[in-house]
């Protein structure tokens, strides 16, 4: 974190080094956040290269700078809620917000192919109480119809594997739907406060991807909320249709009167984060504690027959 002086106003910004060996990616994430500068739920960057420095042991830096979040990321904004979970409302909000970004993103012919809850971050509203969230770390993005280079090599896995779709793992391709799936994956998480598969080894991930399959959808789920899901795990890419039109799916839809929902949700917010503030870190130590990668032994065929998933 460094404190960046613009005319008379002083302001934070996070700092993401980079040594020469990921010179590259890091060079990428600038060059594409400078391309979508302005546009909303985007997180800003500051300055048009790249600074050089030294670490400690002479090894050559690169350092990014960035809007700093005051609220962290995602992941860890959902540890102020008690089992993780958002209020639906919120959860609207954000899944919202996330779409607007895409829109951006994918209008200029990207796919950002790692979104979770860790590269996305949270900032307080600067007009009104409440929460924005915006779309980080494009170290990974691709031109549309792309191989990253490593596939081959770290195959099946292009983004993190719990959050990647079916053709993700069976053919590297960066495609708009990759990130679409990824975000039925994030609503997913925001209702239930743990994340997709959990508990479900890579090797049989892996083979469960490649069949089409799908986290399980709970049943408690709101109906529109399940729909919007189930719409994101589309088995054919096409079906899960564009940002904008996920936009418009009912489970988003604006009724009139819906500003007065939205800022009553950021009273609920700020009400629900003080209530939980002295459970905080109690729930960090539990998270904590989570391994997200769960390696047990290798999955037989009659693993995978029996997983209670479903597909869709």
């Amino acid at each position: 974190m460094q404190i960046i002086q613009s005319k008379e106003e002083f302001y934070l910004s996070a700092v993401k080094n980079s040594y020469e060996e990921d010179y590259a990616n890091l060079q990428t994430e600038l060059d594409i956040l400078l391309e979508l500068g302005g546009y909303p739920n985007i997180v800003t960057c500051f300055g048009d290269s790249l600074e050089e420095s030294f670490s400690r042991s002479g090894k050559k830096l690169y350092k990014l700078q960035l809007e700093f979040a005051s609220k962290g990321s995602l992941s860890a904004f959902m540890d102020n809620y008690a089992d993780r979970k958002f209020p639906e409302p919120l959860i609207k909000d954000f899944t919202w917000m996330i779409l607007e970004g895409w829109v951006s993103v994918h209008g200029h012919s990207y796919a950002h192919c790692d979104i979770k809850p860790d590269n996305l971050l949270v900032f307080p509203c600067p007009s009104s109480e409440g929460y924005e969230i915006k779309i980080s770390d494009f170290g990974s993005a691709l031109e549309v119809g792309d191989v990253p280079k490593f596939w081959e090599t770290n195959m099946p896995w292009m983004g993190t594997p719990f959050y990647m779709s079916p053709e993700s793992v069976r053919d590297g391709v960066a495609e708009m739907s990759v990130d679409l799936w990824s975000v039925g994956c994030l609503v997913l998480e925001m209702y239930t406060g743990v994340i997709p598969w959990e508990g479900v080894n890579l090797h049989l991930l892996a083979t469960l991807l490649c069949c089409g399959e799908a986290t399980e959808i709970p049943e408690s789920l709101p109906s529109d909320a399940k729909d919007f899901i189930q719409t994101c795990f589309s088995r054919e890419p096409e079906e899960r249709g564009s940002a904008t039109k996920l936009m418009s799916h009912p489970f988003l839809s604006r009724p009139q009167g819906e500003e007065n929902r939205r800022r009553e949700n950021k009273k609920v917010v700020f009400v629900e984060v003080a209530q939980v503030e002295n459970q905080t870190k109690k729930f960090q130590q539990e998270t904590n504690d989570r391994c997200c990668c769960c390696f047990r032994q290798e999955a037989s065929k009659a693993e995978v027959s029996s997983y209670k998933g479903h597909t869709v």
